[in-house]
């Protein structure tokens, strides 16, 4: 008899989409987009929406924009799903800002990732942290990316911050399980995979879903791999992670950008995206090509 897996704490449940920020043909942030991409993405089995993160173009949209595109997927998803805003930046005050204007706007919650650039000592990166947990009502999480910030955020920091009531989840991408395993074991933070390939891989240690950036054009073929993994399948659960590996290995690790590579896909499907913002590119005709087709081969039972 299969044991039944223990329930991780889910903040703001399983299957987050780490969504783009749609555009009109001339650059313009497209609210009705973005209200019918959110849409179609709960419907297809998001519990969760991330906006304003890396993939939602954050470091090209302005504040106001940010406020404006959380009122609106508020009022396209209305309590189906929970809202969390990216409000991470290099300078503490501009977090605590972007914080306070999302919860004004109707977010459930936050996400952080590390000061970039800078560099700063971990002292320095807890502090960062705390003043934003402390700056308004809402669960925050902590979004460890070393490999785009240039500093982690160390198990022995990520444990400590544990300890504030409102610092209650991770986004995870800095690739060390071992890391990772430590934090689990000595807290109750929900971990949620921000690699889409690490998507059963860390649920199955503990974790407590995915932020996907792939997920905006296959959410529903993500949320059976962790369904499955509840279930008991733990074969059909790794057969399914295998299926979406191609596009994942497209979308994430072809030298562009996840949000290009997302656009350019949606783009072909016909669901809201719009152009990236300079300095980014678009995708060439060649790549949405073989995104394509990796999507079909995907989708194609």
């Amino acid at each position: 008899m299969t044991t039944p897996r223990p329930t991780p704490s889910i903040p703001f449940g399983r299957a987050l989409c780490a969504m783009v920020t749609p555009f009109t043909a001339t650059g313009a942030l497209d609210l009705d987009g973005a209200q019918r991409l959110a849409d179609r993405l709960v419907a297809e089995g998001c519990d969760g929406l991330v906006l304003s993160g890396t993939t939602g173009e954050s470091p090209t949209t302005s504040d106001t924009e940010k406020a404006e595109l959380i009122r609106a997927v508020r009022a396209a998803v209305g309590d189906r799903a929970r809202v969390v805003a990216g409000v991470g930046t290099a300078d503490t005050l501009h977090t605590v800002e972007l914080a306070r204007a999302a919860e004004k706007a109707g977010a459930d919650g936050l996400l952080a990732v590390t000061p970039y650039y800078s560099r700063p000592p971990q002292d320095a990166v807890e502090a960062h942290f705390r003043e934003l947990a402390d700056a308004c009502g809402l669960p925050v999480a902590l979004y460890d990316i070393p490999g785009r910030t240039g500093t982690r955020i160390e198990p022995e920091t990520m444990i400590r911050l544990a300890a504030h009531p409102r610092i209650v989840a991770v986004k995870d991408c800095a690739y060390d399980l071992l890391g990772t395993q430590k934090v689990l074991a000595e807290t109750e933070l929900a971990y949620y995979t921000g690699c889409d390939e690490y998507v059963l891989a860390l649920y199955a240690i503990g974790g407590s879903g995915y932020i996907s950036t792939v997920a905006n054009v296959a959410p529903r073929h993500f949320r059976t791999i962790i369904d499955a993994f509840d279930a008991g399948d733990t074969a059909e659960a790794a057969r399914l992670q295998r299926r979406t590996i191609p596009l994942t290995e497209l979308m994430m690790s072809s030298g562009l950008p996840g949000t290009v590579t997302a656009k350019a896909l949606l783009d072909r499907l016909g669901l809201p995206a719009g152009p990236v913002r300079a300095p980014l590119r678009p995708a060439d005709r060649e790549t949405a090509d073989g995104l394509l087709r990796a999507y079909e081969e995907l989708t194609t039972v």
